[in-house]
């Protein structure tokens, strides 16, 4: 499942050591062409990010997977080479993320919070190692820190000639500022006034690679009392009051940008989210953008003359008042600042984005239900042939025409490819073999699905029917809705606590994914008539195809279920108001009002936008998109989850639910997983148990009398 070479299967034979005992071959368990079972669905790993080497013959790829003995999950890293052809472990101690390749080709850079040997115990057992800066030997595979001192890296780039690193990280205090702080406020919290911006570092590499090859101590010294704490080599580039989350050096090695985000991480103004440049020797940044917008993935032009970067889709625009609309691309001239929109005739989502050795742009571009590559040309946006299914997280080396690109569909897992010629990804060829198992093991069929509003629109979604039963009529169905709202449903890949649609459909339930208002993917038009009714437009939406499902006879009305995380909950917790259809509802981090939410959740601007105001500006559609004040309607078994760290959708909001529905007397139940917030990334035994829990909910309320039939059975 992991290659084929020795050391991949040594290192399958150990992830599967850590593994339960069900997972590793329970009696349910299924032989090949069977049905998948819960053990093997949730032991699945996620590619979270691709790089290509300089000269495109080689990559590096970083996954994340449970580590079920440990209950916390593994990040690692992955080479691939083409003079090996096979792709093995780089990195063993499941503490590495986030690699970047040295100009050179010889070294990886990545982030690890493993520990070192003068880490004191207590930050071990505490598990709040910061994450610093290391450095990998392609060829060895030795790896070894940056530095020693407790920093945590926010962002790092490498310089163009290799000789340094440049990275960003919370400006630290003296040690006798330290200890007054401590001594004055002990353990409180000085909620905004003890937050600081980050300072931009410069590295050499030089001396922790020549420590590291001689067994020397990695940079540092004792610290002077009035000192700061800082590696210390490393030299101050530009100080800012807001966190630097991503660092772009140009090619030219004469300037550096860099983009920012607000010192919390809380999406309370836009304008903390802005392009700055500052000379490589240090000095006074300059700020080269000023909008409501929230930039992302900074690239420079060959000529160091432009910066391309991305705005995601519901991360406003730079051309207007902040909105939600679709992914777009920019351009900014360094000079003199004028910005140009890239691609803007394409009606679709611009997803990701890679420059090419040659200035080429390559970007994945979503319309509909699939993800598609495009070359972009000036205001053109040109499809690139493709496999069908979703391309994601494109990467182009700097000194080849080659393009790395990850590539899967609904019913075939994610590896990723490449393209030796970036203008035909449909010649890449796999350079990796993950959750293979997925392969051998009885496959859903899919279809999209039509449907109108009560407006005219057309709706689009997804149908996933249970193995074999592609066609049926009147079967059980759970309405599975995606969160965001800017997302969509389509022909991907997904296998994981929040995406078990095709575990779903395993389990002898037909599953309808709605790409409802708001979902990206159909149009800035599609996308932006979900404000000001951030639920009620968006519900009819789902109930009118679930309706007409109903009517064409696919679904079976009296076995209809419905379920969401996140946005997808909040969706869940309205719909059970307006309609007593469903028999069976599953929820989970979906808030029930709006008014305490937006001031309890980290994107309070975005959440105004949608309701189109703040809430005393107008409370009364606060009220009226609100699940909690027609709960009294409610009549659906529901089943709760929710992180009690979530500060995405505010934990209290499940507990405001589990409330009503007690006071109802509706069937009900909540659990709630200790230290996880909005992703549930902490422990891989939370969402194993939310997933099991769930669909045994819809089994117990949902499925009576409509057991799964076996495949084939008429």
């Amino acid at each position: 499942m992991l290659g084929n070479s020795r050391a991949a299967l040594f290192f399958a034979g150990a992830l599967l050591a850590c593994m339960p005992a069900a997972a590793q071959g329970s009696k349910s368990a299924q032989g090949p062409g069977g049905l998948i079972t819960l053990d093997e669905f949730m032991n699945a790993t996620d590619i979270h990010g691709v790089k290509l080497s300089p000269d495109g013959l080689a990559a590096v790829m970083a996954t994340v997977s449970p580590d079920w003995q440990h209950n916390r999950f593994r990040s690692d890293l992955w080479i691939w080479k083409e003079n090996k052809g096979e792709t093995i472990p780089l990195t063993r101690s499941g503490h590495a993320r986030s690699p970047q390749w040295s100009p050179d080709g010889r070294y990886i850079a990545f982030l690890s919070d493993l520990p070192l040997p003068d880490d004191d115990d207590k930050d071990r057992d505490a598990k709040d190692v910061p994450e610093r800066l290391w450095l990998i030997a392609a060829d060895s595979g030795e790896s070894f820190p940056l530095y020693k001192e407790k920093l945590k890296v926010h962002a790092f780039a490498w310089s163009p000639d290799g000789a340094q690193i440049f990275f960003s990280g919370e400006s630290p205090l003296s040690k006798s500022a330290e200890d007054a702080n401590k001594a004055q406020w002990k353990n409180v919290i000085r909620w905004r006034e003890q937050e600081r911006g980050d300072l931009l570092l410069a590295m050499p590499v030089a001396g922790a690679i020549a420590a590291a090859q001689t067994n020397l101590p990695v940079h540092g010294a004792s610290i002077p009392d009035n000192g700061l704490p800082l590696p210390v080599l490393a030299r101050t580039i530009a100080a800012s009051p807001d966190e630097i989350k991503e660092i772009a050096p140009d090619p030219k090695g004469a300037q550096i940008a860099f983009m920012t985000d607000s010192v919390s991480n809380r999406l309370e103004d836009p304008m903390h989210n802005e392009i700055y440049l500052v000379s490589s020797p240090g000095g006074e940044a300059r700020r080269l953008t000023n909008n409501q917008a929230l930039e992302s993935g900074l690239h420079w032009s060959l000529d160091s003359s432009k910066l391309f970067f991305h705005v995601a889709a519901a991360a406003g625009a730079l051309d207007v008042p902040y909105h939600d609309v679709q992914g777009r691309l920019y351009a900014i001239d360094v000079a003199n600042g004028v910005v140009q929109r890239l691609g803007g005739q394409f009606d679709g989502s611009f997803e990701d984005f890679a420059v090419m050795g040659d200035g080429r742009l390559i970007a994945d571009g979503l319309k509909g239900t699939q993800q598609q590559l495009y070359a972009i040309d000036g205001d053109r946006a040109v499809l690139l042939p493709g496999l069908p299914g979703s391309y994601a997280g494109v990467d182009a080396g700097l000194h080849t025409r080659g393009l790395l690109v990850k590539h899967s569909t609904l019913t075939e897992p994610v590896q990723v490819f490449l393209a030796a010629d970036a203008a035909h990804p449909d010649q890449a060829k796999a350079i990796s073999r993950f959750n293979l198992l997925f392969t051998q093991r009885a496959q859903p069929e899919w279809k999209t699905y039509q449907w109108k509003a009560d407006d005219g629109t057309t709706v689009e979604g997804v149908l996933i029917y249970p193995p074999h039963r592609m066609g049926e009529k009147n079967l059980r169905m759970l309405t599975f809705i995606h969160g965001g709202p800017a997302d969509a449903d389509g022909n991907r890949f997904g296998a994981d606590w929040y995406d078990w649609a095709t575990l779903a459909a395993a389990n002898g339930w037909l599953v309808f994914r709605p790409n409802y208002r708001g979902s990206n993917g159909y149009g800035d038009n599609f996308m932006l008539r979900i404000s000001p009714h951030l639920v009620s437009r968006p519900g009819k939406d789902i109930l009118e195809g679930v309706d007409a499902l109903v009517k064409d006879g696919i679904a079976d009305p009296a076995h209809l279920t419905i379920g969401g995380y996140s946005y997808g909950g909040y969706m869940t917790n309205w719909l059970i108001t307006q309609t007593t259809e469903f028999k069976a509802a599953v929820t989970g981090a979906g808030a029930v009002e709006h008014a305490a939410n937006w001031g309890n959740d980290d994107v309070t601007y975005d959440d105004a936008w949608y309701l189109g105001a703040l809430p005393w500006q107008n409370p009364g559609i606060y009220q009226t998109e609100a699940a909690l004040f027609q709960m009294d309607k409610v009549r659906t078994p529901t089943h709760i989850v929710g992180g009690n760290a979530d500060v995405r959708v505010s934990y209290l909001e499940d507990l405001l639910l589990e409330r009503a529905l007690q006071e109802l007397h509706v069937p009900h139940s909540l659990l709630v997983f200790p230290g996880e917030g909005h992703p549930l990334d902490k422990d891989p035994w939370h969402g194993y148990i939310k997933v099991r829990e769930e669909l045994q909910w819809l089994e117990k309320y949902g499925g009576q009398g409509s057991a799964a039939r076996a495949p084939g059975a008429r």
